[in-house]
């Protein structure tokens, strides 16, 4: 096999001299029940964490391989060729640094001083650049306009920001403007010393009308882009809700709901899949939705064109990491998500 892999860097430095080091293998056995299909899409299915468009990419440049019987790597670069039962190698690059540039993007600021500043995020917007989404993000918009105070603070790629939400959930943010208001601000998030409340609008609703979910969450094993509860193993999550109103049917089965949510932790898309998880997943959204609504609600959603998750961050509290003021930051619905609700109250 060391024969292979000195095959496997020549081929990669004949592509791109100089890599370097923290690049990604990739290894698996392609059996006949994907062989004869697109190479692109069989990969797909064997490397699941992959997306297609990422695989051709990769192949594009040199970087996917098929290995013979005898170990011996044969680069494949097109994707619409059929997939040969086989070993196959993938070697990502080490992901390149982002360097973040600023943009003249409108921001609705809430509270700005010396040390931090507070903004009602619209969604659509990412929190920090990443793969696929390198520009027109919050930290763009925070470099443009908070100018070299922000420079650095929090690490190159991702100055200012200590927390996040995610793309298409809207609502307030805090992001540090000065060393001492990101280091303070990373502790009260690590203890979770932060009072924040979401608005969701659900499928149905939630049973009992409030109570506590507390489960453990981390990498769903069907699916690495998406999270789950787990059995074992991730990380404690604890969302405390309440049903504040719902939507049609009759009272004991509501077509819609809108649910309060106060996060005790924050973890990736705690709310999302925690609704879900009660069998009420947020209205829209396209990862944990699984289902369809009730036809009414759906026309409300067509007629109000929503197609994100209906999850907003309304409040978001603490003690200032400097000053010691104690600040607090309300936002209403946005306007699609206030579409939404005026529609659902109709029926």
């Amino acid at each position: 096999m060391a024969d292979a892999e000195d095959e496997i860097e020549d081929l990669l430095e004949a592509e791109d001299p100089g890599q370097a080091s923290g690049e990604r293998r990739l290894q698996a056995s392609l059996d006949g029940a994907l062989a004869g299909q697109r190479l692109d899409k069989a990969l797909a299915v064997l490397f699941d964490e992959l997306s297609r468009a990422r695989l051709q990419a990769l192949m594009a440049e040199g970087r996917v391989f098929r290995l013979d019987t005898a170990g011996k790597p044969q680069a494949v670069t097109n994707g619409s060729a059929k997939a040969q039962a086989s070993d196959y190698l993938v070697v990502e690059p080490p992901p390149a640094p982002a360097i973040p540039e600023p943009e003249a993007i409108p921001l609705s600021v809430l509270y700005e001083d010396a040390h931090l500043i507070v903004v009602d995020k619209p969604a659509g917007m990412a929190a920090h650049p990443a793969p696929g989404c390198e520009t027109g993000t919050l930290v763009n918009a925070l470099l443009h306009h908070c100018g070299d105070s922000l420079s650095g603070v929090g690490g190159v790629a991702r100055p200012g920001i200590v927390h996040r939400l995610d793309k298409e959930t809207s609502g307030v943010m805090v992001a540090a403007k000065s060393d001492a208001a990101h280091r303070g601000l990373s502790a009260l998030f690590s203890t979770h010393d932060i009072d924040r409340v979401y608005v969701a609008l659900v499928r149905g609703a939630p049973h009992p009308s409030s109570g506590t979910i507390e489960t453990r969450l981390g990498r769903s094993p069907h699916d690495r882009k998406k999270m789950a509860v787990l059995k074992s193993g991730g990380r404690e999550a604890i969302t405390h809700y309440k049903v504040e109103r719902t939507f049609g049917g009759d009272t004991g089965k509501p077509l819609a709901a809108r649910v309060s949510c106060r996060l005790e932790t924050g973890r990736t898309h705690q709310i999302r899949v925690h609704m879900a998880s009660k069998g009420s997943p947020c209205l829209g959204d396209p990862v944990y939705g699984a289902g369809a609504p009730a036809a009414p609600v759906k026309a409300v959603l067509v007629e109000a064109g929503f197609s994100r998750q209906a999850l907003h961050a309304a409040v978001l509290g603490f003690v200032h990491p400097v000053t010691g003021e104690t600040l607090r930051f309300e936002t209403p619905l946005p306007p699609d998500m206030a579409a939404v609700q005026a529609g659902l109250e109709r029926l």
